[in-house]
């Protein structure tokens, strides 16, 4: 009960640099349960959005849905409307989406060596081996394969953005200066934060602007 608690607090990478944290909780579920909601979701998957040459399934949004669902509850955050929330979600599914055809088309990835340094990583902050990782996630009703495309996906978008963002980022020597003079803070200490600070205002400008210049057709309502 110890581990499944520390993993709700602690897993929010999976969504880092994203709008709404998600984590990796999930309602549990019996196998039986699971192999019901998957043979509903062929029956009724559809398309909830096209984003360019690539499409976004209900499937893949209830999902996401339950995940943040079960992640604000463990967080005791009052849930939005259903509504808002599905909206925000498929919102933040179509940056992503974006992300990674850009990624794809730029040649971006995250071989299985890196892949499983992260994993291994996030298991050990978590105070777990990779095997009890495993097993807490199976208990949250997720498999680590299921979780290590997620990391792999987060992974090539942090890159993608470094490379996009991370150029964009110019610090001044007076910039420098004065928060150091502000804040009694080293200069590096200074610099790293100047850069942090940057590097956010930038990353948000130019996801507005990758979103603008894609085409995104919404199929949310239609049935």
């Amino acid at each position: 009960m110890k581990q499944k608690q520390t993993l709700r607090r602690r897993t929010p990478f999976l969504a880092a640099g994203l709008a709404l944290a998600l984590g990796l909780a999930a309602v549990p579920l019996d196998v039986q349960a699971q192999q019901f909601q998957s043979m509903q979701r062929q029956a009724l998957d559809r398309i909830v959005a096209v984003v360019n040459q690539g499409a976004i399934m209900e499937s893949e949004l209830e999902e996401r849905l339950a995940q943040a669902r079960s992640q604000l509850t463990a967080q005791q955050v009052d849930l939005p409307p259903e509504r808002v929330l599905r909206e925000q979600l498929l919102e933040q599914m179509v940056l992503e989406e974006i992300q990674l055809q850009m990624a794809r088309d730029a040649g971006l990835s995250i071989d299985d060596t890196e892949l499983n340094r992260q994993v291994r990583a996030i298991a050990e902050n978590n105070g777990m081996s990779v095997e009890q990782f495993a097993d807490a996630l199976e208990a949250d009703g997720l498999a680590l394969a299921t979780v290590r495309e997620e990391i792999r996906r987060e992974l090539v978008i942090r890159e993608l953005q470094q490379r996009r963002v991370g150029s964009r980022v110019n610090l001044s020597e007076r910039e420098v200066e004065r928060l150091v003079e502000q804040e009694g803070v080293s200069r590096q200490q200074a610099q790293q934060r100047l850069f942090q600070r940057r590097a956010n205002e930038e990353l948000e400008g130019w996801l507005q602007e990758i979103r603008s210049e894609a085409f995104v057709d919404y199929r949310l309502d239609d049935r």
